[in-house]
Formats: structure tokens, C-alpha cells, sequence
């Protein structure tokens, strides 16, 4: 490190992520697991985002597991058995039973508060691994006779940091993707506001998720423990207005009055129980399941992970969960190969085809789901038969069967070394 009055500081590391959310953390801890040192975690606020609560299905609990810190969540969080879907339009019910391969405390489907797996994570790092108020401005590659392919970021405060490994973390309008030449993530016409109700003398609500569909629409909420619920509502409207989007009181107000106004009186309390600190109302975007299988996802030491690499939207709950498997896919990957461009290209090619099969099914069931978005007349009676007669039947159930994929075990390096040097 160096750097005097005046000067640009200059940051030497062996791997940079950016972006403090549940990818840029888990990668970290994973790449800590696999004894990957110098590894410094960019984030842009002055503090780890943190949001309202996610849905974990085994998937993620698996790879939590793998992370080796799944136990910190799941004495605090009970599973969920019971998937209940209701149909606004005609009043009938669909229960689904969660099942898998696997009995253990530590795989099931239950909710988790957003910002406790973030501390569970960065709990696990050393101090001075997250560097708040670092906002990446731009990022290249340069390459030094006889060494590896060396990423060069530049921040907003002048900084400038060389690493061995760039990892993007940062999010849908990821730097480090558009960098890459990754497609943009495009709009799926829809809309979500997701928030947290807290009931300090208890909700009283049965552990299960409960969902509502009506003409598009899709809400649902489950309690995350006796005094807390997450919910959300998506619908095929996008916020025009930033203030509508921003402001807790006139988000909660919309749900209540005019989207959500012939929701179920008990989905309705939970809406006016929620803390407004929660509350968010964004656009629901992804990247084309085309652009992940062929897109440049990876050039020389540098890649994407997370919602900057496969953006998808929150019909099969799997922005976490797909996260926590690129992390542990990426160390894994890194640790083993002779060169962090090798690691990477590894990474990308086996993650490749679950992501883009992720963000396909995510798609098709919310649009089914909600009866087509843009869909009228005979085309939309359609789409609600299929739903009813077809998708719930059969495809729901091996999209479902998705969710207990195993992304592995995180297998140490059989060095004796403290940590992985990827000098080259």
C-alpha cells in the first residue's frame, strides 16, 4: 500500500469483490474457508445494505451449511412444511407439502431475516476485510511481462487497487458486468414491494407460507419467528414516480388502499404492521437465460456472481440461494486451479446452466402465476387454465425440485500453507 499528501492511494491484493451483499460476503467467507488470504470486500454506503427478509430453501441452507455458519441460522429460525396458494378470482386453495431428499435441522425451507445472514457472514471475516464508502468508478485489466493478468479498479476517492482476482458482487447494474459485456438486465413489466411486520406481543400466524393470487397479482407472507412476518406483494405495474417508490408511508398506503385493497383482512394487518425501515417497492428485472449461457461472464481473472451475474426475479426465491452456491462454486473453483483465470473460467462454466435455468423458471412461474402479464380476453383465460390445470399440477413440482440442489462441499487446499498465494 501506498500513497502520500496528494497522492492517489494504491491498494496491492490478492482478490477484490465488490459489492457487501449475501454474494460479495458469502464469497468471501468461502474464499477464507478454502485458505484464499487478502481478500478485501468493496462496498459503496457507509454500511452493509440490508433489506427485509428472504426466503431459504434447501438449496441455500445447504450452502450456508457448506459456508459453515447454516447452524448460526437455524437455531434461530423454524422450517416451513406447508405451501398454501389461494386463488382471489375463485376462492380455491392449493396446499403443497415441502419434501426432500434429505432430513437434517439444517435443510428445510423457512424465511430468514436479511440482516442476520449478513452478520452471520461477515462475522466469520477479519477485521478490515469490508471497506465502506468505496464506490467503484471503473475497472480494467492490465498484464506485466512474465506475471498473471493483473485487475486494476479506480474509485471514487482516487484509489486505486491491483488484485490478482476481481469478483463483481455489486448488484443488477453491476460495474464489473457491464465491464465484462454482459447484456443489460431487462424489465419484466412487473413490480415488487416486500416489507417486514413486526408484532411485539406475537402474530399468532401458523408457520407456513401463505400466497394469494388474483388477476396480477401475487402476494404472500410467512413468518419468519413469533413476532416477525415478510411479506410481499408483486404486480404487473412499475412504480412511474420515484417519490411513489421511496416514500414507506405512501408505499404502504398504495398497498393498502388500491393494489392489495381485496387481499385477505389477515394479509392486510400484516401490511399495516410493517416497519416502514423495511419497506422497499422496486422494478422486478432479469437477464435473458440466452445472455447467461453465452454472455462473457468471465475475462482473465475477472467475473460476476450473484444478481450481477444472473439477475432474476423472486418467483422461486432463489436470488439468495443462487448466490450462496456461487460462492461456494467460485472458491471452490478458484482453490483448485493453477491460475485465478483458470479458477474463474471453471467457476463460470459449471455455473453457467443452473443459472440460466433458474432465472427461465423464475420467470415463467411468476408470469403464469399472475395470469400472463399484458394478457387479455381469450389469451389470458388460457394462461389462467394452464396455471390452474397444468403448471400447479405437474410443472410447479420439478421447478420446486430445483430448490434442494447440492452445490457441494468447500474442500480445503492439501497445502500446508496459511493462505493461497495466486502469484502465478
Amino acid at each position: 500500500m501506498a500513497g502520500g499528501s496528494g497522492e492517489a492511494l494504491a491498494v496491492d491484493t490478492e482478490v477484490v469483490i465488490v459489492g457487501a451483499g449475501i454474494a460479495g460476503l458469502a464469497t468471501a467467507l468461502a474464499l477464507r474457508r478454502v485458505s484464499v488470504g487478502g481478500v478485501l470486500v468493496l462496498e459503496r454506503h457507509s454500511s452493509t445494505p440490508t433489506g427485509a427478509a428472504l426466503t431459504v430453501y434447501p438449496n441455500g441452507w445447504i450452502a450456508l451449511r457448506a459456508l459453515g455458519v447454516g447452524h448460526k441460522l437455524t437455531s434461530r429460525y423454524e422450517g416451513c412444511g406447508t405451501f398454501r396458494v389461494t386463488n382471489l378470482d375463485n376462492g380455491e386453495t392449493k396446499v403443497f407439502r415441502f419434501a426432500g431428499g434429505e432430513s437434517s435441522d439444517e435443510i428445510k425451507v423457512g424465511p430468514a431475516d436479511r440482516k442476520a445472514l449478513l452478520e452471520a457472514l461477515a462475522e466469520e471475516l477479519p477485521p478490515g476485510t469490508i471497506r465502506f464508502s468505496s464506490k467503484l468508478v471503473s475497472t480494467n485489466t492490465e498484464t506485466a511481462e512474465s506475471s498473471p493478468e493483473t485487475a486494476v479498479l479506480r474509485l471514487e476517492d482516487g484509489t486505486v487497487i491491483r488484485a490478482k482476482v476481481l469478483i463483481g458482487c455489486d448488484g443488477v447494474h453491476s460495474v464489473v458486468a457491464r465491464w465484462l459485456g454482459l447484456s443489460k438486465p431487462v424489465t419484466s413489466g412487473r413490480s415488487a414491494v416486500r416489507g417486514l411486520a413486526v408484532y411485539p406481543d406475537g402474530h399468532g400466524l401458523r408457520k407456513e407460507v401463505r400466497q394469494f393470487l388474483s388477476e396480477g397479482l401475487r402476494a404472500a407472507m410467512v413468518p419468519i419467528n413469533d413476532t416477525e412476518v415478510y411479506w410481499f406483494l408483486v404486480n404487473n405495474t412499475v412504480a412511474a414516480q420515484k417519490e411513489a417508490r421511496t416514500d414507506p408511508m405512501k408505499i404502504l398506503r398504495e398497498v393498502t388502499d388500491n393494489l392489495g385493497s381485496h387481499m385477505p383482512p389477515e394479509y392486510l394487518d400484516v401490511v399495516r404492521h410493517c416497519s416502514h425501515e423495511s419497506v422497499s417497492w422496486v422494478p422486478l428485472l432479469y437477464r435473458s437465460p440466452w445472455s447467461i449461457l453465452t454472455g462473457r461472464a468471465a475475462r482473465g481473472p475477472v467475473t460476476v456472481a450473484g444478481d450481477a451475474f444472473h439477475p432474476m426475479t423472486p418467483d422461486l426465491a432463489q436470488g439468495g440461494g443462487s448466490a450462496l452456491e456461487d460462492a461456494v462454486v467460485l472458491a471452490r473453483a478458484v482453490s483448485r486451479a493453477a491460475t485465478p483465470a483458470e479458477g474463474v473460467a471453471a467457476y463460470v462454466s459449471e455455473r453457467r446452466g443452473r443459472a440460466a435455468l433458474l432465472v427461465a423458471g423464475a420467470y415463467l412461474s411468476g408470469w403464469v402465476q399472475q395470469g400472463g402479464t399484458d394478457v387479455q380476453g381469450l389469451r389470458g383465460c388460457m394462461v389462467k387454465l394452464f396455471r390452474d390445470w397444468i403448471f400447479y399440477r405437474f410443472i410447479f413440482r420439478r421447478l420446486a425440485g430445483m430448490m434442494w440442489y447440492d452445490c457441494g462441499d468447500l474442500v480445503p487446499p492439501t497445502s500446508n500453507e496459511e493462505g493461497k498465494n495466486h502469484s502465478g
